[in-house]
């Protein structure tokens, strides 16, 4: 008779372990979950790696046996009962009270943009994830919301219909060198951003503007993995648009210039990234952390060795360039 299996998922930096009969599937794990832990399937993302990568609630493979992820990790990313609770308490508060018949009822507008609703609710950013060991992480939390709600970002994002699954911060202790410092990352075209939100010395954050502009070049990436004229092009644009479109003339106002930093240029010595990993995966076990026991690993050798080689490549063309003008 075969054995039962277990799996392993961090919730909130809490780990889990639950048990099913030896054919069970995904579909029966978010049961599971919405059962033992009281959150619905509907409110239910899985991050599964490596490989798998972000899943939600309907999966696109429904009858994925639990047994191939018996070696993977898993983070469920979803709100806690007592959060989905306050919600459904505030949902009900807002709704009107039941008018008296003696008072001729609103009537409902003709027409109403449906699939402008549609669009403005998935381009956007599925989940926000702060550092959590790192100090603060509500105050990143904020300020990736921010930029999250940002009208500028908003509405480029709905022009281009991006989607993207995660946004999230970047250590600075992972991203910097003696040449250079990384502001940006983009993985797999969009499954997650990462942004270089801190001072290097951890004591504040860095200047709004200069992260948004960050966001425009990553948000570039989404289409365009290297840095050709194209990608350029696309940048140039997102940035115009946001810019345009930000009818608070930089984002959101800085109250009590909680995210500024006015020793922050945001030029010398930095650069966005080294080009939209397309290979690279958002890996929990690595170096920056999702949740407790769970974190993310950076892009391994290959493709460090591929992203190099065309690094070389490049300035060879440029080398070639300078020398035939």
């Amino acid at each position: 008779m075969a054995e039962n299996i277990s799996i392993t998922f961090f919730h909130h930096g809490s780990r889990h372990t639950l048990d099913f009969p030896p054919h069970s599937t995904i579909t029966d794990l978010a049961d599971q979950i919405s059962s033992s832990l009281s959150i619905p399937q509907a409110n239910q993302k899985l991050m599964i790696t490596p490989r798998i990568g972000l899943l939600k609630y309907p999966f696109p493979d429904s009858l994925l046996p639990l047994s191939s992820l018996r070696e993977k990790k898993i983070v469920l990313l979803a709100p806690l009962p007592s959060e989905l609770s306050s919600l459904s308490e505030a949902s009900r508060a807002s709704k009107p009270r039941q008018r008296s018949s003696a008072v001729k009822s609103a009537t409902p507008a003709r027409h109403r943009d449906w699939r402008k609703a549609q669009d403005e609710a998935t381009r956007t950013f599925g989940t926000i994830v702060p550092l959590p060991y790192l100090p603060n992480p509500e105050k990143s939390r904020r300020f990736l919301e921010r930029l999250r709600d940002d009208a500028g970002i908003k509405a480029s994002m709905q022009k281009h219909k991006f989607s993207v699954g995660v946004l999230t911060e970047m250590n600075p202790a992972e991203h910097t060198t003696h040449q250079s410092r990384t502001l940006g990352l983009n993985r797999n075209q969009g499954q997650v951003i990462e942004l270089r939100l801190r001072t290097d010395a951890y004591d504040g954050y860095r200047d709004y503007k200069v992260i948004r502009k960050t966001l425009c070049h990553e948000l570039a990436h989404n289409v365009f993995g290297e840095h050709d004229r194209n990608f350029w092009d696309l940048t140039t644009a997102i940035e115009k648009e946001v810019e345009e479109n930000d009818w608070r003339a930089g984002g959101h106002a800085l109250t009590k210039q909680e995210f500024y930093n006015p020793d922050d240029s945001g030029v010398e010595g930095e650069h966005m990234d080294g080009g939209g990993w397309t290979g690279g995966e958002f890996v929990l076990g690595g170096s920056s952390t999702f949740a407790q026991g769970a974190s993310v690993q950076t892009p391994g050798r290959r493709e460090l060795m591929a992203h190099a080689a065309e690094e070389r490549m490049k300035k060879q063309r440029d080398t070639s360039r300078g020398a035939g003008a």
